[in-house]
Protein backbone atom coordinates (compact mmCIF):
# COMPACT_ATOMS: atom_id res chain seq x y z
CA UNK A 1 0.00 0.00 0.00
CA UNK A 2 1.43 3.47 -0.60
CA UNK A 3 0.86 6.54 1.69
CA UNK A 4 -2.18 7.66 -0.98
CA UNK A 5 -5.04 5.17 0.30
CA UNK A 6 -3.54 4.95 3.92
CA UNK A 7 -4.51 9.14 4.38
CA UNK A 8 -7.51 8.35 2.56
CA UNK A 9 -9.17 5.73 4.83
CA UNK A 10 -8.11 7.95 7.57
CA UNK A 11 -9.88 10.89 6.48
CA UNK A 12 -12.85 8.75 6.36
CA UNK A 13 -12.11 7.56 9.57
CA UNK A 14 -12.23 10.89 11.34
CA UNK A 15 -15.31 11.73 9.91
CA UNK A 16 -16.74 9.15 12.17
CA UNK A 17 -18.50 10.34 14.94
CA UNK A 18 -15.87 10.41 18.40
CA UNK A 19 -12.49 9.52 16.19
CA UNK A 20 -10.50 12.65 16.79
CA UNK A 21 -7.72 11.58 14.96
CA UNK A 22 -6.00 8.43 13.08
CA UNK A 23 -2.17 7.51 13.36
CA UNK A 24 0.19 5.03 11.69
CA UNK A 25 2.09 2.98 13.99
CA UNK A 26 4.01 -0.04 15.14
CA UNK A 27 6.66 -1.24 12.48
CA UNK A 28 5.52 0.69 9.48
CA UNK A 29 5.64 3.53 11.41
CA UNK A 30 8.99 3.09 13.12
CA UNK A 31 10.56 1.49 9.56
CA UNK A 32 11.37 -1.40 10.92
CA UNK A 33 8.73 -3.37 9.02
CA UNK A 34 8.98 -6.71 6.93
CA UNK A 35 7.29 -7.24 3.70
CA UNK A 36 4.79 -9.20 5.62
CA UNK A 37 4.23 -6.40 8.44
CA UNK A 38 0.64 -5.35 9.35
CA UNK A 39 -0.62 -1.67 9.03
CA UNK A 40 -1.57 -0.30 12.58
CA UNK A 41 -3.90 2.00 12.24
CA UNK A 42 -4.36 3.33 15.87
CA UNK A 43 -7.92 5.36 16.00
CA UNK A 44 -8.01 7.74 18.40
CA UNK A 45 -11.31 8.51 20.34
CA UNK A 46 -13.09 10.31 22.77
CA UNK A 47 -16.56 9.86 24.56
CA UNK A 48 -19.14 7.48 22.65
CA UNK A 49 -17.77 5.94 19.51
CA UNK A 50 -19.76 5.37 16.74
CA UNK A 51 -18.89 1.61 16.29
CA UNK A 52 -21.38 1.29 13.51
CA UNK A 53 -20.20 4.12 11.05
CA UNK A 54 -16.72 2.12 11.69
CA UNK A 55 -18.28 -1.05 10.62
CA UNK A 56 -20.08 0.38 7.37
CA UNK A 57 -16.46 1.83 6.31
CA UNK A 58 -14.97 -1.71 6.82
CA UNK A 59 -17.45 -3.53 4.93
CA UNK A 60 -16.75 0.00 2.28
CA UNK A 61 -12.93 -0.62 2.29
CA UNK A 62 -12.34 -4.12 2.92
CA UNK A 63 -11.51 -6.57 0.94
CA UNK A 64 -13.71 -9.21 2.61
CA UNK A 65 -15.89 -8.98 5.99
CA UNK A 66 -14.53 -8.03 9.25
CA UNK A 67 -16.28 -7.66 12.36
CA UNK A 68 -15.09 -4.41 14.57
CA UNK A 69 -15.58 -4.75 18.40
CA UNK A 70 -17.29 -2.49 20.72
CA UNK A 71 -14.65 -0.32 22.79
CA UNK A 72 -13.21 -2.85 26.00
CA UNK A 73 -13.91 -5.91 23.06
CA UNK A 74 -10.58 -6.96 23.52
CA UNK A 75 -9.50 -6.33 26.88
CA UNK A 76 -8.80 -3.79 29.56
CA UNK A 77 -5.46 -2.70 27.44
CA UNK A 78 -5.37 -3.18 23.93
CA UNK A 79 -8.97 -2.30 23.91
CA UNK A 80 -10.54 -2.96 20.94
CA UNK A 81 -11.18 -3.01 17.02
CA UNK A 82 -11.12 -5.17 14.00
CA UNK A 83 -8.57 -7.32 11.86
CA UNK A 84 -9.14 -6.06 8.05
CA UNK A 85 -8.04 -6.77 4.97
CA UNK A 86 -7.44 -4.19 2.16
CA UNK A 87 -5.91 -4.71 -1.12
CA UNK A 88 -4.69 -7.63 -0.19
CA UNK A 89 -2.65 -6.21 3.12
CA UNK A 90 -3.94 -6.60 6.43
CA UNK A 91 -4.92 -3.60 7.92
CA UNK A 92 -5.41 -3.75 11.96
CA UNK A 93 -7.71 -0.71 13.52
CA UNK A 94 -7.48 -0.42 16.91
CA UNK A 95 -9.01 1.80 19.85
CA UNK A 96 -7.60 4.46 21.85
CA UNK A 97 -9.39 6.24 24.25
CA UNK A 98 -7.65 9.33 23.67
CA UNK A 99 -8.22 10.76 27.41
CA UNK A 100 -6.80 7.40 28.87
CA UNK A 101 -3.62 8.78 26.91
CA UNK A 102 -3.49 11.65 28.47
CA UNK A 103 -4.02 10.37 31.75
CA UNK A 104 -1.22 7.53 31.38
CA UNK A 105 0.91 10.68 29.98
CA UNK A 106 0.63 12.60 32.82
CA UNK A 107 1.57 9.29 35.36
CA UNK A 108 4.61 8.81 33.21
CA UNK A 109 5.77 12.52 33.47
CA UNK A 110 4.87 11.97 36.99
CA UNK A 111 7.50 8.80 37.26
CA UNK A 112 4.32 6.08 37.53
CA UNK A 113 3.48 3.67 35.49
CA UNK A 114 0.79 0.42 35.51
CA UNK A 115 1.25 -3.01 34.62
CA UNK A 116 -1.88 -4.77 33.70
CA UNK A 117 -3.16 -8.42 32.62
CA UNK A 118 -3.49 -7.89 28.91
CA UNK A 119 -4.15 -11.35 26.53
CA UNK A 120 -1.60 -11.06 23.88
CA UNK A 121 0.37 -9.35 26.26
CA UNK A 122 2.54 -12.91 28.20
CA UNK A 123 5.16 -9.65 30.12
CA UNK A 124 1.80 -7.86 31.12
CA UNK A 125 0.73 -4.35 29.33
CA UNK A 126 2.97 -1.68 30.36
CA UNK A 127 1.06 1.62 31.00
CA UNK A 128 3.48 3.98 29.55
CA UNK A 129 3.02 2.37 26.14
CA UNK A 130 0.49 4.41 25.07
CA UNK A 131 2.94 7.37 25.12
CA UNK A 132 5.41 5.29 23.23
CA UNK A 133 2.77 4.19 20.90
CA UNK A 134 2.07 7.84 19.79
CA UNK A 135 5.88 9.02 20.20
CA UNK A 136 6.90 6.70 17.52
CA UNK A 137 3.60 7.27 14.98
CA UNK A 138 3.32 8.87 12.13
CA UNK A 139 0.31 10.99 12.60
CA UNK A 140 -2.50 10.16 9.13
CA UNK A 141 -5.20 12.54 10.19
CA UNK A 142 -5.52 15.30 13.29
CA UNK A 143 -8.14 17.61 12.51
CA UNK A 144 -8.02 19.56 15.90
CA UNK A 145 -3.61 19.25 16.30
CA UNK A 146 -4.48 17.39 19.44
CA UNK A 147 -2.41 14.40 18.64
CA UNK A 148 0.19 16.56 16.83
CA UNK A 149 0.71 18.56 20.02
CA UNK A 150 0.64 15.26 22.04
CA UNK A 151 3.06 13.47 19.97
CA UNK A 152 5.17 16.55 20.14
CA UNK A 153 5.28 16.54 23.86
CA UNK A 154 5.64 12.42 24.35
CA UNK A 155 8.74 12.96 21.71
CA UNK A 156 10.13 13.95 25.00
CA UNK A 157 10.90 10.52 27.32
CA UNK A 158 10.41 11.38 30.51
CA UNK A 159 13.26 11.02 33.11
CA UNK A 160 10.86 10.06 36.28
CA UNK A 161 9.36 7.23 34.24
CA UNK A 162 13.39 6.37 33.16
CA UNK A 163 14.30 6.12 37.10
CA UNK A 164 10.82 4.25 38.06
CA UNK A 165 11.37 1.10 34.97
CA UNK A 166 15.17 0.89 36.72
CA UNK A 167 13.85 0.81 40.47
CA UNK A 168 11.73 -1.60 39.00
CA UNK A 169 14.33 -4.29 38.47
CA UNK A 170 13.84 -5.26 42.10
CA UNK A 171 11.14 -7.32 40.40
CA UNK A 172 13.62 -9.52 38.25
CA UNK A 173 15.65 -10.42 41.40
CA UNK A 174 12.27 -11.26 42.80
CA UNK A 175 11.83 -13.65 39.82
CA UNK A 176 14.89 -15.51 39.64
CA UNK A 177 14.79 -15.93 43.60
CA UNK A 178 11.34 -17.65 42.95
CA UNK A 179 12.82 -19.41 39.56
CA UNK A 180 14.89 -21.47 42.50
CA UNK A 181 11.64 -23.21 42.83
CA UNK A 182 11.11 -24.43 39.99
CA UNK A 183 14.57 -25.68 40.03
CA UNK A 184 13.88 -27.53 42.95
CA UNK A 185 11.04 -29.07 42.36
CA UNK A 186 12.29 -30.02 38.98
CA UNK A 187 9.50 -27.86 37.87
CA UNK A 188 11.04 -26.22 34.08
CA UNK A 189 7.94 -24.72 33.15
CA UNK A 190 7.38 -22.80 36.69
CA UNK A 191 11.17 -22.24 36.01
CA UNK A 192 10.98 -20.79 32.59
CA UNK A 193 8.12 -18.36 33.30
CA UNK A 194 10.21 -16.73 36.53
CA UNK A 195 12.85 -16.01 33.65
CA UNK A 196 10.66 -14.67 31.04
CA UNK A 197 9.61 -12.37 33.81
CA UNK A 198 13.36 -11.13 34.80
CA UNK A 199 13.93 -10.96 31.52
CA UNK A 200 11.89 -8.89 30.55
CA UNK A 201 11.39 -6.47 33.29
CA UNK A 202 15.20 -6.09 32.86
CA UNK A 203 14.35 -5.15 29.45
CA UNK A 204 12.06 -2.25 30.35
CA UNK A 205 14.92 -0.98 33.46
CA UNK A 206 17.21 -0.67 30.05
CA UNK A 207 15.15 1.16 27.80
CA UNK A 208 14.16 3.05 30.81
CA UNK A 209 17.70 4.22 31.59
CA UNK A 210 18.27 4.65 27.75
CA UNK A 211 15.45 6.74 27.75
CA UNK A 212 13.81 5.16 25.22
CA UNK A 213 10.48 3.68 24.61
CA UNK A 214 9.20 0.29 24.19
CA UNK A 215 6.08 -0.78 22.85
CA UNK A 216 5.86 -4.29 24.07
CA UNK A 217 7.86 -7.81 24.73
CA UNK A 218 7.98 -8.30 21.30
CA UNK A 219 11.57 -7.60 19.94
CA UNK A 220 12.38 -5.79 23.17
CA UNK A 221 15.01 -8.58 24.19
CA UNK A 222 16.69 -7.60 20.74
CA UNK A 223 16.11 -4.10 21.04
CA UNK A 224 17.14 -3.68 24.72
CA UNK A 225 20.49 -5.50 23.26
CA UNK A 226 20.85 -2.58 20.85
CA UNK A 227 20.87 -0.03 23.76
CA UNK A 228 24.00 1.99 24.75
CA UNK A 229 23.69 1.06 28.13
CA UNK A 230 23.00 -2.78 27.39
CA UNK A 231 25.62 -5.30 28.94
CA UNK A 232 27.68 -7.02 26.90
CA UNK A 233 25.95 -9.70 24.81
CA UNK A 234 22.37 -8.99 26.82
CA UNK A 235 20.13 -10.49 23.81
CA UNK A 236 22.38 -13.65 22.89
CA UNK A 237 22.95 -14.63 26.21
CA UNK A 238 18.55 -13.51 27.52
CA UNK A 239 17.79 -15.78 24.15
CA UNK A 240 20.31 -18.24 25.28
CA UNK A 241 18.50 -18.98 28.71
CA UNK A 242 14.75 -18.92 27.69
CA UNK A 243 16.21 -21.35 25.38
CA UNK A 244 17.47 -24.28 26.99
CA UNK A 245 15.97 -24.00 30.27
CA UNK A 246 16.57 -27.65 31.17
CA UNK A 247 14.66 -30.45 32.36
CA UNK A 248 16.26 -32.06 35.71
CA UNK A 249 16.48 -29.87 38.85
CA UNK A 250 20.61 -29.12 38.37
CA UNK A 251 20.09 -28.05 34.70
CA UNK A 252 17.23 -25.77 35.73
CA UNK A 253 19.92 -24.33 38.70
CA UNK A 254 22.58 -23.96 36.19
CA UNK A 255 20.35 -21.89 34.04
CA UNK A 256 18.80 -19.53 36.96
CA UNK A 257 22.82 -18.90 37.48
CA UNK A 258 23.15 -17.51 34.43
CA UNK A 259 20.24 -15.22 34.31
CA UNK A 260 21.63 -14.27 37.82
CA UNK A 261 24.52 -13.01 36.68
CA UNK A 262 22.93 -11.63 33.53
CA UNK A 263 20.73 -9.41 35.56
CA UNK A 264 23.42 -8.46 37.94
CA UNK A 265 25.22 -7.42 34.59
CA UNK A 266 21.96 -5.16 33.74
CA UNK A 267 22.26 -3.62 37.12
CA UNK A 268 25.71 -2.43 36.91
CA UNK A 269 25.26 -0.98 33.68
CA UNK A 270 21.62 0.91 35.07
CA UNK A 271 23.38 2.28 37.70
Amino acid sequence: MTDVPLNEIADQLVAVGGVVGVVLGGSRARGTHRPDSDYDLGLYYRGGLDVASLQRLADEVGDEPAELTEPGGWGPWVDGGGWLTIEGQRVDWIYRDLDRVRAVWRQCQAGTYEIGFQVGHPLGFYSHAYAGELALARVLADPTGELAVLKSETGHYPPLLGDALVRGLWEAEFALRVAGYGAAGADPTYAAGCLFRAVGVAGQALHGRARQWVINEKGMVAAAGRLDVAPPDFTGRAHAILAAVGMSSVDIHTTVRDAAALIADVHAAVE
